[in-house]
């Protein structure tokens, strides 16, 4: 991307030009490498440089008109400029965003280098190998339907007329496998895994395929299973992936539009059980592509969502916190309208007293455990949650637990109500996850209905 400070430069000598006072740019490029291989031979390779800004123009009216660009010299700002000043005259009168009161405050300089991008000869052939390994490790599995190896560079951007100017770049390398099974007489089996680093030279790859395969075989013996009521314990990544799905529950903007399962008075309220925190820490270790601004120049920071059970805080952008009297958390993106949403869960089991409700602390474990469902991945997301009702019902892939002998569920669907969940939880183990979407142990609850066939 070009210089930051080049398009500061021109973006004020434009809107000098053009006689307007104040603006904000977001700006971002993305450099992008990935392959993707079936049965020993590359099936796609792909490559992209993707740069945009998005330009945010006030009147003097204090009314705002936005629009979006991927020319970013002096003659392509100037034009951007010019069209979301004329596009302010039909902006919205209430409510009118703002910028945000944290975009010049000093971010504490966390440098990071890019990672040197490997040519694309080695992913291919990197991801050749995994395949050949997976495909080695069972003579039922036949093949890795999909799979993915990329490496990525990222630079970000983001100033305004108030002197904001902020800057970032980072690199990121992911590798996903997902294999499937064919035998005789039997259905298809199938499981996946999902390793990210920094650079391709640290990924984990062997990790990536052992996985994959240990999930695979184990979903060779199936059974049916009788409908009813379970124990259940979700995997990190199904436990997240439910999260995500009610995540209006955190969502400031959600709220205001009453799009939630929250109020705006509820903070304070116990909405889980005491065992059960959750955090969105987009600065947190473990996330490799922490970003340390959001799209309106706020800094991310850790966001105590819940504490021990009891509904903490919420998600905000700079025109929701004013609107509900908080402080903005780092969690905007700004476009035609500013939107919220997390950046990268921490849930964890809280610490708590040696006897709970007067009842004394249990430690479960799956070596134990008799007659557990374990959920190890949700599906159907998009069509079996009702977000605003707060139930699901969705098909899984998981196993039925005995003393540590897991057998694979043929099929079967888990249904609930989210908040009833949250509040059935009876144990939340120590040992966390790194999933696409946050860090998160394995999560206990009480009971679940289970549809078998």
């Amino acid at each position: 991307m070009s210089n930051i400070r080049e398009i500061a430069t021109y973006a004020q000598q434009n809107a000098t030009k053009l006689g307007i006072q104040k603006f904000d740019i977001y700006g971002s490029t993305v450099d992008d490498t990935s392959v993707q291989v079936d049965q020993g031979e590359p099936k796609q390779v792909k490559a992209s440089n993707r740069s945009g800004v998005t330009v945010r123009v006030w009147n003097e009216e204090n009314t705002m008109g936005v629009t979006s660009t991927t020319d970013i010299d002096p003659k392509g700002l100037e034009l951007a400029l010019q069209t979301a000043y004329e596009a302010s005259f039909f902006g919205v009168k209430e409510n009118v965003p703002d910028f945000s009161p944290e975009a010049t405050i000093p971010i504490a300089k966390t440098t990071k280098n890019k990672a040197l991008q490997a040519p694309i000869s080695e992913l291919i052939e990197r991801l050749l190998v995994a395949e050949k390994e997976l495909l080695a490790a069972h003579p039922a599995i036949k093949g890795v339907p999909y799979n993915g190896l990329a490496q990525r560079d990222i630079d970000r951007f983001y100033l305004n007329s108030e002197g904001a100017l902020r800057t970032e770049s980072h690199s990121l390398a992911s590798v996903y496998l997902y294999s499937k099974t064919e035998e005789e007489g039997k259905k298809p089996r199938s499981a996946g895994a999902y390793r990210i680093k920094e650079n391709l030279a640290d990924l984990d790859i062997a990790g990536c395929v052992k996985e994959t395969a240990d999930k695979t075989i184990s979903h060779l013996n199936y059974e049916k299973i009788k409908t009813g009521k379970y124990r259940v314990v979700f995997s990190a990544e199904a436990f997240l992936s439910l999260l995500g799905a009610f995540s209006n529950l955190f969502n400031a903007q959600s709220i205001l539009d009453n799009q939630s399962l929250s109020k705006a008075d509820d903070i304070g309220k116990e909405i889980a059980s005491p065992l059960l925190s959750v955090y969105d820490d987009a600065l947190h270790p473990a996330n490799i592509g922490a970003e340390s601004f959001d799209g309106e120049g706020t800094p991310t920071r850790q966001v105590k969502l819940v504490e021990k059970g009891v509904l903490t805080s919420f998600l905000h952008s700079a025109g929701t916190a004013k609107r509900l009297n908080a402080q903005p958390t780092g969690n905007a993106s700004i476009g035609a309208k500013v939107s919220v949403g997390p950046n990268f869960y921490h849930v964890f089991a809280a610490a708590t007293p040696d006897s709970l409700h007067g009842l004394p602390m249990q430690e479960l474990s799956l070596e134990t455990a008799e007659n557990v469902i374990l959920i190890d991945d949700l599906q159907a997301l998009h069509a079996g949650v009702k977000a605003l009702q707060g139930s699901f019902s969705l098909p899984f892939d998981g196993w039925l637990v005995n003393k540590g002998e897991k057998i694979s569920i043929e099929s079967a669907t888990v249904a609930g109500d989210f908040l009833e969940v949250l509040k059935s939880i009876v144990y939340v183990e120590k040992e966390a996850e790194l999933t696409p979407g946050g860090v998160c142990p394995r999560v206990w609850v009480s009971e679940l209905s289970i549809t078998g066939e």
